[in-house]
């Protein structure tokens, strides 16, 4: 038995497709989904997901959003999503050290909102890089 499993963001449809299982990055940690799991709504954290369809792991970064899981069909709604296999990994590198730089200034500023926005920024660079097959060091 398989899932049926979608993830739409505002501008596109990144994933429309069965599956055998999914990890999603849920703000009270990794969730894993099988067929004929429970009914459940939850909301998600700017984090990698994870999709196995057939034998083979897809990977997709996503922003913050919700997931409704009823009858073996998974809606993932996100503020934003990309596919693991059209990031450049080289280009996340770079841009994860710049949010990690913009975050220790924000930190040093004092400012709540511009440190928010930074953590913001640094989550979002942090799951491309992860999306992509890059190492994050902690």
């Amino acid at each position: 038995m398989t899932l049926t499993v979608r993830v739409i963001a505002p501008d596109k449809t990144v994933w429309d497709s069965a599956a055998q299982e999914v990890i999603l990055p849920s703000t009270t940690g990794q969730l894993g989904i099988l067929s004929g799991h429970a009914p459940l709504l939850t909301a998600l954290e700017t984090g990698v997901m994870r999709v196995r369809s057939d034998k083979d792991w897809v990977a997709i970064a996503l922003v913050g959003g919700f997931a409704e899981i009823e009858n073996n069909e998974v809606t993932i709604l996100v503020n934003g999503a990309e596919r693991g296999d059209s990031i450049d990994q080289a280009q996340a590198k770079v841009d994860y050290t710049e949010a990690q730089a913009q975050l220790s200034k924000a930190d040093q500023s004092g400012n709540k909102q511009e440190q928010i926005q930074a953590m913001q920024q640094m989550k979002k660079a942090r799951a491309r890089l992860q999306a992509a097959g890059g190492v994050v060091e902690i």
